[in-house]
């Protein structure tokens, strides 16, 4: 049986002879955030899987996928042009819920705000009140499907253009906004499905994602 991400986390880390402690010191993160990623109650970003890929010395595509070789074949180290770190500026990582599913498809009533079923790791959020979720469906693909996981930020207001979270009529539905007048277009990006017109007095909420993380 494949091994889950979690699990591929902790064998790289016992690999490498670095308890939980010691391996969130050498990325900068608490340790208790490693402890939720080997548990499997948060997946760490694309960033900090490429990270722990470096820190550990196993292969990226193995941690990431589970596929081929844990330790690349020979190595590259001569071929890596180091980057400049001094013009980078560090960006502060938070944990925010990820809910249930919402529809990127036929809308339908799916997550609730109060039930966390774990959390993910982002960063550059400044919304405290920002949450993901995980996408069900493919209308708005190729840019998001089935599987990627949305972050929600609640704070910022909708504009024409933007993809949102809405809630019309007691059900939910992830699609680009157009809004005109008293009336809302729900537009999907998958030229296969029909856009949608609602009326701006059935809407309960319309959330903006800022942030697709791709499902690999």
């Amino acid at each position: 049986m494949k091994q889950s991400l979690a699990q591929r986390i902790r064998q790289a880390r016992l690999h490498k002879e670095l308890d939980q402690a010691k391996l969130a010191a050498k990325l900068d993160v608490a340790t208790r955030t490693v402890q939720r990623w080997e548990r499997g109650d948060q997946v760490p970003d694309s960033n900090y899987l490429m990270r722990i890929a470096k820190v550990t010395g196993v292969a990226p595509h193995w941690l990431l996928t589970g596929n081929g070789d844990m330790y690349a074949r020979g190595s590259s180290e001569s071929k890596i042009i180091p980057l400049p770190t001094g013009r980078y500026k560090r960006v502060e990582l938070v944990s925010l819920p990820l809910l249930s599913s919402v529809p990127g498809g036929a809308p339908s009533l799916m997550f609730h705000p109060d039930y966390v079923e774990k959390y993910i790791t982002v960063d550059d959020m400044k919304d405290p009140n920002a949450f993901a979720l995980e996408v069900k469906g493919n209308s708005m693909a190729p840019r998001i499907e089935d599987g990627d996981i949305i972050v929600v930020s609640p704070k910022l207001e909708p504009r024409t253009g933007d993809i949102c979270v809405v809630r019309v009529n007691d059900e939910d539905t992830v699609k680009r906004v157009k809004i005109e007048n008293s009336y809302l277009h729900l537009i999907p990006l998958n030229p296969e499905y029909e856009p949608m017109v609602v009326r701006k007095k059935d809407v309960a909420f319309m959330w903006r994602v800022v942030k697709v993380m791709k499902n690999i």
